[in-house]
């Protein structure tokens, strides 16, 4: 259950070993790029950063959010692709935050 929508909720995939892999390999790079550009000090290195972590949130929710129930999206029953490019940014994150949880990140890890 949403803590933010009432009577929202997320199905959320189950991890095993394969699908860990699978994960890790869609951010792998994503996340090499986003720990370079962090390292800089300019804005637009920051602002490069910014982006590559959002990227690797995106990878995140698409990897793990399987259905949502209870909300709809410019009239039509929410998708996680209309999650992520039509819906509430606060149930994006926290749709984020159950998918994390289920691939077994701690708070540290989680916001990153």
């Amino acid at each position: 259950m949403s803590e933010r929508q009432e009577g929202v909720s997320f199905s959320i995939a189950r991890m095993s070993f394969a699908r860990r892999m699978n994960l890790l390999g869609k951010i792998r790079e994503i996340a090499a790029r986003r720990d370079f550009t962090r390292a800089g000090t300019s804005d637009i290195d920051k602002l490069e950063g910014a982006v590559l972590s959002a990227e690797i949130d995106q990878v995140y929710v698409e990897w793990g959010l399987r259905e949502i129930h209870g909300l709809t999206i410019d009239g039509a029953p929410a998708t996680p692709e209309t999650l992520i490019q039509r819906g509430p940014e606060d149930l994006f994150h926290e749709a984020l935050k159950a998918v994390k949880a289920q691939c077994g990140l701690d708070e540290n890890e989680r916001k990153n």
